[in-house]
């Protein structure tokens, strides 16, 4: 499998022929949910360049970044499958920020006000400034990102239409575990009892779901932090439900809008993000 570290030679790859690229982005520790991206990209594109950064600019905590898990041949190995028509971008800081690490400022309105704009600040810019530094440097035909990171993806969706950076930005559903659990690079931390508890997050959306007759916003917060916080392994951080237009948390549901409903919750150290589509009215 090519691996490229400088992106001179990576854009001298992908020109010497016509190929119709597809991205995937990632910081690394692959696993399933990666792997569905890919293969849809695989699908649509006849080259596809899976990234591999640990970008420092979006993290909050420094302990999360230094802690996240990195380990480059088990990335290879995960894509060995597919070495003729995947590449691999694994840039280092200096590729990725030449002018020193500092992330760029947006203003995306309320897209990235709430829940993990709120949660995480500057976050979304961080993810941001290294998305259209990939986009303009690989100048993709399609771009993939998985719909665990809703938010995150209205945000690129943002970006690319401000910047007409003219990607296509393609949505893949998330990838879940047999029991439900989101999958994340993420989970391998949780202990046995956290990743047994775990599974009450996706169970508690899915009964918010589809559950009939009138939904009151408070009535379904206290089920799902009752639900959830059942076990003393986990914390609810936030449960919101946002309007999927502007991403705004409401509490009082006007009908023919969609919402979501977004969640994270902490399982010890671990953060855990979820969301789930909701019709109020069904």
């Amino acid at each position: 499998m090519l691996v490229f570290k400088a992106l001179e030679k990576l854009k001298a790859h992908l020109n010497s022929k016509s190929f119709k690229i597809g991205l995937v982005p990632t910081m690394g520790g692959l696993h399933q949910g990666h792997l569905s991206l890919i293969k849809k990209a695989c699908l649509d594109n006849q080259i596809v360049v899976v990234s591999i950064y640990v970008n420092p600019t979006q993290f909050n905590d420094k302990n999360d970044l230094k802690n996240y898990p990195f380990d480059l041949k088990k990335d290879k190995a995960f894509l060995s499958s597919f070495s003729k028509n995947v590449v691999v971008y694994n840039p280092d800081n200096d590729e990725m920020y030449p002018s020193g690490i500092k992330k760029n400022s947006y203003n995306f309105g309320s897209i990235s006000h709430h829940m993990e704009g709120k949660f995480r600040p500057g976050h979304f810019n961080g993810v941001a400034t290294v998305i259209e530094k990939l986009i303009k440097d690989i100048k993709p035909h399609n771009a993939y990102f998985g719909e665990k990171d809703y938010q995150q993806i209205q945000i690129i969706k943002a970006l690319n239409k401000s910047l007409e950076l003219g990607v296509k930005i393609i949505s893949c559903s998330t990838e879940r575990e047999k029991d439900g659990l989101a999958i994340s690079t993420r989970n391998k931390f949780l202990n046995p009892r956290q990743r047994s508890a775990a599974i009450k997050i996706h169970f508690a959306l899915q009964e918010l779901k589809l559950k009939k007759g009138a939904k009151k916003f408070f009535d379904m917060k206290r089920f799902f932090i009752n639900t959830v916080e059942h076990s003393k392994d986990l914390k609810v951080e936030y449960f919101c439900i946002a309007s999927i237009d502007d991403l705004v948390p409401v509490e009082i549901f006007e009908k023919f809008k969609k919402y979501r409903i977004f969640v994270a919750v902490f399982a010890g150290n671990i953060r855990l993000i979820d969301n789930e589509e909701i019709n109020i009215f069904n």
